[in-house]
């Protein structure tokens, strides 16, 4: 600390600098004055330096003592505070231009009508941290800000953790706007249940699993990908409820579903935090494993496999008997190496979602 600080052509003296012009004026020692004054030579010191803030009662020590109001103190005091925080706002605005190199505007003007200010970046700050519902577009930049990181995440790039923050701090926000029953395991289930008979209804399925998720207490989101998040979905408790998001970086149908039980089985394991493409780990594994005997059977899928026939009709057939899309069952086959991915006599089976999201 100082005892004055100078920005932008204003200076503010601490109120400590007067005390001690006071002190010269009265030609007593620091000491005597601090006995007078009803304190500590060290508390004085520590006053005329800068280095504390006045406190009221001091305020009317040196008011009874110097004949002066005690406004007069506390009004010093004010002005300095003000000017303080007017300089640290612009350190912290420093900060928060850096952090929003990382994002593009045009991404919360679009998909969350935010107002469009060509240029004017600072304005465009104060718009996202508004939206956002931070103090700082800083605090973005901490791991774990938010929701878990989970250890696999390793060493990742600082836009990527910043990205990351503003999906999870979206989709907490609209999850915070719901109004859901408690979490509730065992309607989850069935609701995970239901949602397994809705993979071929393509362009219905998200506002009825909306609904079944929502009576289980787990709000559902799904928001536009921020490239370069690098994540692929997160679940967080609030309060009483639990938030299941995705993103659309993953929009072909079987990528979609596939996520989106993998975070249900975070959810259902008790595991909540952001997860990363290309994330190992025992949870990670967990989780995929959920995903997938939950979407195609695993003695089902065995026998399947064991028949040796992967043509289009076969698959169209299996994935019947089972109630899932078609598309679900390629890429399983896709996964497991047992159909190439650029094997083009597959495409009709391939559905890309546009989910129209309201928020």
């Amino acid at each position: 600390m100082s005892d004055y600080i100078e920005y932008n052509g204003k200076i503010a003296f601490h109120p400590g600098y007067y005390i001690n012009e006071c002190i010269e004026a009265s030609g007593l020692t620091q000491n005597d004055f601090a006995k007078r004054l009803g304190t500590t030579p060290k508390n004085l010191s520590i006053l005329v330096r800068g280095n504390q803030d006045l406190s009221y009662d001091m305020a009317m020590k040196l008011s009874r003592m110097l004949g002066t109001s005690i406004e007069y103190w506390l009004n010093l005091q004010s002005a300095y505070d003000a000017l303080l925080a007017e300089f640290d706002s612009e350190k912290e605005l420093e900060k928060e231009r850096r952090v929003f190199g990382f994002l593009d505007y045009k991404y919360f003007r679009t998909n969350f009508s935010l107002p469009d200010l060509p240029r004017r970046k600072d304005e465009q700050i104060a718009q996202v941290r508004r939206f956002l519902g931070v103090a700082s577009l800083s605090v973005l930049s901490h791991r774990d800000m938010a929701v878990s990181f989970r250890s696999s995440s390793g060493d990742m790039a600082e836009g990527s953790i910043i990205k990351a923050n503003v999906m999870v701090q979206i989709a907490a926000n609209i999850a915070l706007r719901k109004e859901a029953p408690s979490y509730d395991r065992e309607r989850f289930r069935k609701a995970i249940g239901y949602a397994l008979t809705q993979t071929t209804a393509h362009d219905s399925f998200y506002p009825r699993l909306c609904d079944a998720f929502l009576e289980a207490g787990v709000i559902f989101v799904v928001l536009p990908n921020i490239p370069g998040s690098r994540t692929n979905g997160a679940t967080k408790k609030i309060g009483n409820h639990i938030m299941l998001m995705v993103n659309d970086r993953r929009s072909n149908s079987d990528t979609f579903w596939f996520t989106l039980f993998h975070e249900i089985g975070h959810i259902i394991n008790g595991d909540y935090g952001i997860s990363f493409e290309d994330e190992s780990g025992d949870m990670e594994a967990a989780a995929d494993s959920f995903a997938q005997d939950a979407l195609i059977p695993p003695e089902e899928y065995r026998q399947f496999r064991e028949g040796d026939r992967f043509d289009l009709q076969a698959i169209k057939s299996f994935a019947a008997s089972i109630g899932r899309d078609p598309s679900i069952v390629l890429g399983r086959l896709q996964n497991d190496g047992i159909i190439g991915f650029d094997d083009w006599s597959m495409n009709s089976l391939r559905h890309r979602y546009r989910i129209r999201m309201a928020y």
